[in-house]
């Protein structure tokens, strides 16, 4: 059972990335038209799901990419042309094949019926005759050595090709058909033994593979391109030209043995969070270890001592190396998440009957696999704004001497330890006056708040509960409960979101995240006594400020610090805890924000920064107003993390 699970991890991640695939090669099609290499790779990739999903026995997925198989080969040999209604058709598969994976892992059995759309590619099939390069029938000796001779005609080698597959290589018919698919890039597979057209095949017989392949490759240049694949173990060449005899044919000795190391390996997940566990629980002790070094250090001070400091560094130094290497491990090109959008944005413009052009910046940044999940669906929210509400109709944007194609342009960069996400559209931008007037109406603000708002501020209107300008519901547009969902999303992963706008010209929404959210650089507080600690990307300023620089504003308290003007509060009441009796003359002030949001937090004690591991509180406690969560400090305690964008709402 072990075994099976292990074989549909392997299935399911597989046809994942020819699913990416497949959606990606299909876009470009619709915008550049037949374009071989576009339509090579889209067969490949059906070519490729045919083959593991007859090995794990999934019917449906095997008939439908049975089916675009040979559509895509009538485009390959030109004797189909590349139009919208084939490109909905293509998609139209596409979106089966992601539902009948859906069921496949529900384990509830498959009930999406594909024969209509196995009917209509039929139907194009039927337009012409197939091309032979979709091999369904076994060939002969005497055929194959035709199209040797024939293939020796036009300047090219014949080998006989015998690849040994990795014992532990999983999905080896899946496996085959790639490396069968690479080999016909790079010249004619004339047979593959055992053959990759069953419909049923047994994954153990693809363990050996014999192929008689006609390349311009050399030998070393043969050895070296198959080897390049994954899961490859051993591959020998012989030649298979029509001087061989058939004897030497049937006496298989290689002539090139050489053995792959493996460059890579695929890693259950499941495994790299129980490391992170791990190198989290050692740099709790690194901590510990710290604090017990520095306390002998006070106590004795002889040479023992200095010896174990000497240790201590030389620790510290591999945990920090360990933690580096983990977290590299943890990270994922942000390209996995954005590969999404092309397809969202191409559907939603045809809905909406807008042109749009989708421009993607930075897919290689890298962010923690864990915010990149969780990031996805603030971003989708904001990508479907931006087509529904920011970019205008083709005619409006004409008349208002704008091009008629709306411009979304998408990008990731790194900037320190933070990854920034901004989404940006030439839209019309957002009107201050309307939002604030749309908010009076709705009652999300009275007319003495109102009177006060800034446009900047009134712009932020559109994070509160409730709010939406839309004049009418619809499916892309919905009711107008998103846009604080989305900010408290983003706010709960440590990071922050802004908005840039000029009426007219269009909108910027701007995301600040965390690398990570194992992980954190923290800053110890102390409230009466008791620890706790706050996220360094939310300390915007340390100050110590005298008691009378504090004042008090239409009974809110306020701290003036170079004429700006920030609330102040005492952590203290926020979590009831009782103030210090005595007042030193010098107040510690920590300077929390979230983007234009600042706030002056007033504690007993700063200790200082340290690496914080985040440990969540559990079922059992739930989620608390102002905690993100606790850790283990060096002599042993428990402290909490605040949640920054909590205590903000609680004061």
């Amino acid at each position: 059972m072990a075994e099976l699970t292990e074989y549909l991890e392997v299935f399911i991640e597989e046809m994942e990335e020819q699913l990416q695939e497949m959606e990606k090669e299909i876009l470009g099609l619709e915008a550049g038209g037949n374009s071989a290499t576009g339509v090579q790779a889209l067969f490949r990739a059906a070519h490729t799901l045919k083959g593991s999903s007859a090995a794990m026995g999934i019917e449906p997925v095997h008939q439908l990419t049975h089916e675009m198989e040979f559509v895509l080969d009538k485009v390959r040999s030109k004797q189909l042309d590349v139009t919208p209604a084939l490109i909905n058709l293509l998609f139209s598969c596409l979106d089966h094949l992601q539902q009948l994976k859906q069921e496949y892992l529900s384990g509830e059995g498959i009930s999406t019926d594909i024969s209509s759309l196995v009917r209509e590619m039929k139907t194009l099939e039927s337009a012409g005759p197939k091309s032979e390069e979709v091999i369904s029938e076994p060939v002969s000796d005497a055929d194959i050595s035709a199209r040797a001779a024939e293939a020796e005609r036009q300047g090219l080698h014949v080998y006989l090709v015998h690849i040994q597959l990795a014992p532990e290589c999983m999905m080896k018919a899946a496996r085959a058909v790639v490396i069968e698919q690479n080999m016909a890039e790079k010249g004619k597979v004339l047979q593959v033994f055992p053959s990759l057209q069953g419909n049923d095949p047994e994954d153990a017989q693809f363990e050996r593979l014999q192929i008689v392949w006609a390349t311009s490759l050399e030998i070393p240049e043969v050895q070296e391109y198959i080897l390049a694949s994954a899961d490859v173990e051993t591959v020998h060449v012989e030649d298979y030209s029509s001087e061989a005899t058939s004897k030497e044919k049937e006496n298989l000795q290689p002539i090139v043995n050489s053995q792959k190391t493996q460059s890579s390996i695929r890693v259950n997940v499941d495994r790299l969070e129980h490391l992170m566990n791990l190198v989290g629980e050692l740099v709790i002790h690194q901590t510990r270890i710290h604090q017990v070094e520095h306390l002998l250090s006070q106590r004795y001070g002889d040479e023992a001592v200095e010896e174990l400091e000497g240790i201590t560094d030389q620790v510290s130094r591999v945990i920090g190396d360990l933690q580096e290497s983990v977290m590299k491990i943890r990270m994922l090109p942000i390209e996995q998440l954005f590969n999404r959008f092309p397809r969202m944005v191409r559907d939603l413009s045809q809905t909406l009957h807008k042109e749009v052009e989708l421009v993607i910046e930075g897919k290689e940044t890298e962010l923690d696999r864990t915010l990149i999940e969780e990031i996805s669906d603030p971003l989708i929210h904001l990508i479907r704004n931006a087509v529904d509400h920011g970019i205008e109709a083709p005619e409006t944007r004409s008349k208002l001497g704008k091009h008629p194609r709306g411009l979304l342009k998408i990008q990731a960069a790194h900037e320190e330890n933070q990854v920034v996400i901004t989404i940006e559209d030439d839209g019309k931008g957002l009107d201050p006056h309307k939002l604030k007037s749309s908010a009076l109406a709705k009652g999300i603000i009275g007319d003495e708040e109102a009177a006060g708002l800034t446009d900047q501020q009134a712009i932020q209107l559109i994070f509160r509960p409730g709010f939406s300008t839309a004049s009418a519901v619809t499916e892309v547009s919905g009711r107008g409960v998103g846009m604080d969902i989305v900010k408290n999303h983003i706010e709960k992963l440590n990071g922050m979101i802004d908005i840039e706008t000029e009426l007219g010209k269009g909108t910027r929404f701007k995301i600040k995240l965390p690398l990570t959210l194992a992980i954190i650089t923290g800053l110890l507080v102390k409230l009466n006594e008791q620890t706790f600690i706050l996220p360094m990307s939310n300390v915007a300023e340390i100050v110590r400020i005298p008691q009378e620089q504090i004042e008090t504003i239409k009974g809110q308290t306020v701290v003036v610090i170079r004429n700006q003007v920030i609330p102040l509060v005492w952590l203290h009441d926020s979590f009831n805890i009782p103030r210090p009796e005595k007042q030193r003359k010098m107040l510690p002030v920590v300077i929390v924000g979230i983007a234009e949001k600042r706030l002056a937090l007033m504690v007993d004690e700063l200790i200082g920064n340290q690496e914080i591991v985040i440990k969540s509180l559990g079922s059992y406690l739930g989620k608390v107003n102002g905690i993100l969560g606790g850790t283990i400090l060096g002599d042993g305690r428990v402290a909490m993390i605040l949640e920054v964008s909590g205590i903000l709402k609680m004061v």
